[in-house]
Parts: structure tokens; sequence; C-alpha cells
């Protein structure tokens, strides 16, 4: 085959190779197109589903949210039903109580128009005694000219004589009824001053007793349910660690349902705890980070409910012009309790029982007010400084220019100074009532029974004691001794060692009184 034969072969050969190619590369295209537009229907078919699927769920959602609502809502109404009971029943409380302290008021109008009667009539008898008294001393004139001219004509004496014998027989009559009337005056005085100071007290207690509320080194927080628990724990208990690092208080998480304990004898670093734990309970959010900025939040908060409690005590005690560094730690005893009695209530009861018994007695009040409410107020720093919170209390109100005789009164209020005026004595009295008034104070009966144990054994170490016997909740204790043993003075030497050891080795509310029995007993048979 020749030359151009064979480029013309090779020509159609070529040409044939291309339209096969053309058509296989049509053929691909094609098949690319329809896997494409698959994919693409595919790919629509799926984005339908995953849309129908989010609009389930979301129509999901919005049931769960309602239902949520719903029963938020029942919660809700059932919580404002409660509380409209209470509040019936706290309604119907009032009135009771209203109503019978109008029979009390009519009651006491009637015992007062008695006593006024009663009054006119004692005033109308001593009229009339008064006129008795008038006729009684004529009548003794009388007799003493009628005695002066018997004895002028029966007795061979001069006048002088006569004036001195009569001047003798005078002066010792009268010497004897001013014996008889002293006595009878400090009898009836002794008597009223008894009287009129248990009256003082009794009127003093009853115008100021308040509640009181108890509290303890522990706090509960209850909690919306037991799955915050966890949330409290946290990841390898790494919030709690952080939160009895920051706030200093134990977290005890025990068996109880949806609540949690705070423990911690500072009362004050214990209720800035429980307000972080509770915001931190509201907003869910708990993690360290979290905890420290709600922990400063609530000591803020915490100091500003002290500086609150404190202005609102000195208002109602009527003090304006204290030291206003002073406020801070007085504010502070709104968490601070004394066997169970709240301190910062007891300084106001205090000072209200010292205002009312320097009126009584005709005393100026604002001084013995003031002493009486800051006595307690060296409280507050006690887990600071060491000493007594008397003395402590008093060095504080010298430091920030209170008055010697304010600073005397609170130092001198439990003896450990002895008290010279007589502020200061009225503030031991009001804090002995405010302490030993009825509900005032609570002890555990543990340490209750061990106070007494204690007392029966001071008093039994003493030799010639025979029995001793804890009486009156603790407040009395009597002492039999052996006669034969034991004479008046020595039983007076017991008295004071058993009190003064009581007063150096215990704790205790109020006072106690120390009676030592010493009797003597002659026993014969007859035959």
């Amino acid at each position: 085959m020749n030359g151009p034969d064979r480029v013309a072969e090779a020509e159609a050969e070529a040409e044939s190779i291309r339209q096969r190619a053309m058509k296989d590369a049509d053929a691909a295209r094609r098949a690319a197109d329809a896997e494409i537009e698959s994919l693409r229907r595919a790919a629509q078919t799926e984005v339908a589903a995953a849309r129908a699927s989010g609009d389930a769920a979301k129509a999901r959602a919005e049931t769960a949210a309602a239902d949520l609502i719903a029963d938020a809502r029942r919660t809700a109404e059932r919580e404002s039903q409660l509380q409209l009971t209470a509040l019936a029943t706290r309604e119907q409380e009032l009135a009771t109580r209203a109503q019978s302290l109008d029979r009390r008021e009519s009651e006491l109008d009637s015992a007062v128009r008695e006593i006024q009667a009663r009054r006119a009539e004692l005033e109308a008898e001593g009229a009339a005694l008064e006129e008795l008294r008038s006729e009684l001393a004529a009548a003794t004139v009388r007799h003493e000219l009628e005695h002066t001219a018997a004895l002028e004509r029966v007795a061979v004496l001069t006048t002088e004589e006569a004036k001195l014998e009569l001047l003798s027989s005078v002066e010792a009559a009268a010497r004897r009824d001013a014996a008889n009337l002293v006595r009878s005056i400090e009898t009836e005085a002794r008597a009223e001053a008894t009287d009129r100071a248990r009256a003082i007290v009794v009127d003093a207690v009853q115008r100021v007793a308040s509640e009181q509320t108890t509290e303890t080194v522990v706090s509960v927080l209850h909690l919306p349910s037991d799955e915050m628990k966890g949330r409290i724990i946290g990841r390898e208990g790494r919030n709690i660690r952080a939160f009895e690092s920051v706030t200093g208080v134990n977290v005890i998480i025990d068996d109880t349902p949806e609540a949690v304990l705070l423990s911690c004898f500072d009362p004050v670093r214990r209720e800035v705890a429980r307000i972080t734990l509770e915001k931190l309970v509201l907003d869910g959010r708990i993690h360290p980070h979290r905890i420290e900025e709600i922990y400063e939040t609530a000591k803020v908060e915490v100091d500003e409910l002290c500086l609150r409690a404190a202005r609102d005590s000195l208002a109602e005690i009527g003090i304006t012009d204290l030291d206003e560094r002073l406020i801070p730690t007085l504010g502070r005893l709104k968490y601070r309790t004394s066997y169970g009695q709240n301190v910062l209530g007891h300084l106001i009861e205090t000072a209200h029982i010292a205002g009312i018994m320097a009126s009584e007695l005709g005393l100026e009040t604002s001084l013995i007010k003031r002493a009486a409410f800051l006595h307690d107020i060296g409280k507050a720093l006690t887990h600071e400084v060491e000493g007594s919170h008397a003395i402590i209390g008093a060095d504080l109100l010298r430091k920030f220019g209170e008055s010697e005789a304010v600073a005397h009164a609170v130092e001198a209020h439990h003896n450990e100074v002895q008290p010279k005026t007589v502020e200061a004595v009225l503030t031991q009295a009001a804090d002995a009532c405010s302490a030993a008034r009825p509900g005032a104070r609570r002890e555990s009966l543990e340490v209750y029974v061990k106070r007494l144990e204690r007392i029966e054994q001071i008093a039994t170490a003493r030799p010639g004691v025979e029995r001793v016997f804890a009486m009156q909740s603790g407040r009395e204790v009597r002492v039999m001794v052996l006669p034969e043993q034991v004479d008046d003075l020595a039983a007076g030497v017991i008295a004071r060692e058993v009190a003064k050891q009581i007063e150096d080795e215990l704790t205790y509310p109020g006072q106690i009184r120390v009676t030592v029995v010493r009797e003597s007993r002659a026993t014969e048979v007859a035959h």
C-alpha cells in the first residue's frame, strides 16, 4: 500500500477514534449529570426530613415548656393558698389576742376604780386618825400639866428640882416612844422597800419581755431537688472544696432530702456562707470562680444587714451620737447568741429594763440606758481578742471616746471590776433580769446536768457537809451540815466559799443562791 492510502487510512481510523471518544465523553457526561441530579434529590430529601424532625422536636420542647409552666403555676397557686390560709389563721389569732387585751384593759380599769375608792376611804380614815391624834396630843398636854401641878402640891421640892424631875420623866418617855417609832418606821420602810424593788423589777421585765429566737452552730439550706447536691459537690468534689476554702464553713451533705447543712462556730461567717450557697443554687452556675464572686457579694450584703440592724437598735434605744466606728462591731452582734439568746436583742431588752428602773427611781435615764445597751459589745470581738468580753468592751469604748461612766459600767457588769456608780449597779441588775427571766435563754440537757452535778460536788467537798441539794433548776443550793462539826460562824464561811468557787468555775445565767442549813435536834424517849 502506497503512502497516500496509508495516510487516508490513518486519518479515517483517527476520525473513528475521535468519534468513539466523543461518544464515550458524552456518555460519561450524561452519567455524571444523572449522578449529580440523584445526589441533589437525595440531599433535598434529607434536608426535608431534618426540617420535619426539627419541627417535631420544637413542638415537643414547646409542649414540655407548657407543661413546666403549668406545673409552676399550679405550685405557685398551692403556695399562695397555703400563705393565705396561714395569714387568715394569724389574723384570727391577732383578733383573739385583741379581744383578750380589751378584756384585760376592762379588768384593769375596774381594779383602778376600786383602788381609787379604797384610797378615798383611806384618806377619810387618815383624816379621822389625825383628829384623834390631835385630841390625844391635847389630852397628853393636859395630863402633863395636871401631873406637874400634883407634883408641885405633894412633893417637897423646889421648882427647879420639880422641873428637872419632870424633864427626866418626859425625856425617858420620849426616848421610849422614839425608839418604838424608829423600830416601826424601819420595819415598814424595809417591807415597803422590798415590795417596791420587786415591783420595779417585775414591771420592767414584763414591759420589755420579747420573744427570743434560738440559734445553733448549724444552718439548714433547703434545695429545690436532690440533684442540686451533686452540682454543689461538683466533679471530683472540686465545687464543695472551693466553697469550704473560700467561706471557711463546713458543708454537710447527708441523707436529709432536699437539704444541706452549713456548720461553723462563727455566726457571721455562717450567714455569709448561707447567703452565698442560696444565691448559687438560685443562679444554677456553680463553679469555683462563680463561688468567689457570689461570696464577695454576700459579704457586702451581710455587712449591710449588720449596719442596718445596729442603726435600728440605736434608733429604738434613742442613742444618736455613737461613734460611727463602733456601729459595724455592734451590728455583728445580730448573728451572735448566748445560751440561745440573741445578743443584740439582749442589749435592747437590757437597755429598756435599765431605763424603766432608772425612771422608777427618779434618775436620769439616757446615760443608764446607754451603758446597759453597750455592756456586751465586747462579745463581738471575743473570737479575735483574748480576755473577758466586759474588759474588752470597756477598752473598746474608751478607745472610741465613750465617757468613763459608760466604760466603768461595762467593765463592772460581771464584777470583774468593783461597781462604784449607780449606772454600773443598774446595768448589772438589768443584765441579770434580761438573762434570768423565763424563756430568755436555753441550754442543752447535758450541759445543764453537768453544771448541777458540779455544783453539788463543790459543796459536798467541804468538811462537815452532810447532804447537798441543787434546787430550782440550779438557782439555789441547800447545804445541810452536821451541827456538832460546824458552828454558826463556820456555816457562813462555807456559804461564802461555795459561792466563790461556783463563781470561779462555772458559767450560768442569773444568780445562784447558796443556803447553809445547820439544825440541832434534841430527842428523848419517855418510858
